[in-house]
């Protein structure tokens, strides 16, 4: 599978929607109060998390993609990563004019299984496993058997963009009458733009908490974790960042929304989802299990096939709200 799996705090602005918005600096107590409020549609249903409406710089300056290869890339690859950061260019504001909600966690196991035996969905057999940097196709591996040994508290994986289209539209059954997105129902995949805004967080660091990697801060190829290359995690095994996400990089790389386009020229400024491009590859953000540190990274693009299945992919839903 040839997919691209391979900061300086500032002050970001953030605008709490009201009859007149008022700017509160990002990462403040009341915008972190406001951020965690949770609720669920459904005893089966992910666990929500309220994120507010505010501004950020979407992508990687020049001085953050310099201040990245330096900080965390091998010497051996650090021309491939600053190649592939020029998909985070040119960095742009971007603002998120209303509050939407976000899964706390990944979809899990459990929760996919509830989809599946409540519908009679089928999900194809047939998944991309991860061995030593190359990967070959099992013909039988499931969502239940992605290679390793999972929990109903590990993120559902070995599905595909397609799949997650399918669960959301069935939450999106149990929220008629709500407010209504472009496929029926106001449960989404997070855009582009919605999951960067909410992985930082309020930073312009690398990472939420920084910009070293650092140790046992998440789950990936170098991060000091037990599940380190090995497979994914339990969710909510790490810390959770401002806005109370957790597993925002590492774990499993999430599907987006979005059409691959090779930067953010002409990207929306607004928070929505770019649905130009190269629609039959989707943007995948956060890293996964499997990834170098280099990749954990706010910033980071992936893309891939919408068809395809792999045991380092999983999903997070969004939700607009009234």
């Amino acid at each position: 599978m040839q997919a691209v799996r391979k900061l300086n705090v500032f002050s970001a602005l953030v605008v709490l929607v009201g009859a007149v918005c008022s700017a509160t600096k990002a990462g403040s107590e009341e915008q972190v109060r406001s951020a965690r409020q949770t609720f669920r549609d459904c005893a089966n249903c992910p666990e929500m998390v309220m994120i507010p409406a505010g501004r950020f710089l979407m992508g990687s300056s020049e001085k953050d993609i310099a201040r990245d290869v330096a900080d965390t890339t091998p010497f051996n690859e650090a021309g491939y990563a600053k190649e592939r950061m020029k998909f985070e260019q040119p960095q742009h504001p971007v603002e998120i004019a209303k509050p939407f909600a976000l899964g706390r966690y990944l979809v899990t196991q459990e929760e996919f299984a509830a989809f599946l035996d409540e519908t009679g969905y089928s999900v194809e057999r047939g998944c991309t496993f991860w061995i030593n940097h190359k990967y070959p196709v099992d013909p039988e591996a499931t969502w239940k058997r992605p290679g390793f040994r999972q929990t109903d508290r590990d993120p559902v994986v070995c599905v595909s963009w397609r799949d997650a289209k399918a669960y959301i539209s069935w939450l999106n059954s149990k929220s008629r009458g709500e407010v209504n997105a472009s496929d029926g129902g106001p449960y989404h995949l997070p855009t582009e733009a919605e999951w960067e805004y909410a992985t930082r967080a309020g930073t312009q660091t690398a990472r939420w908490w920084g910009d070293p990697i650092g140790s046992s801060n998440a789950n990936c190829d170098g991060c000091g974790s037990r599940w380190d290359r090995k497979q994914t995690s339990p969710v909510g095994s790490f810390g959770i960042n401002p806005f109370g996400l957790a597993d925002v990089l590492g774990n499993a790389w999430e599907w987006t929304e979005d059409c691959w386009n090779e930067n953010h020229v002409d990207a929306p400024g607004d928070g929505s989802a770019r649905i130009s491009g190269t629609c039959d590859l989707r943007v995948m953000r956060g890293g996964s299990w499997n990834s170098h540190p280099w990749i954990l990274r706010s910033a980071n693009r992936g893309r891939i096939d919408a068809s395809e299945r792999a045991n380092d992919i999983g999903f997070r839903v969004a939700k607009t709200l009234k």
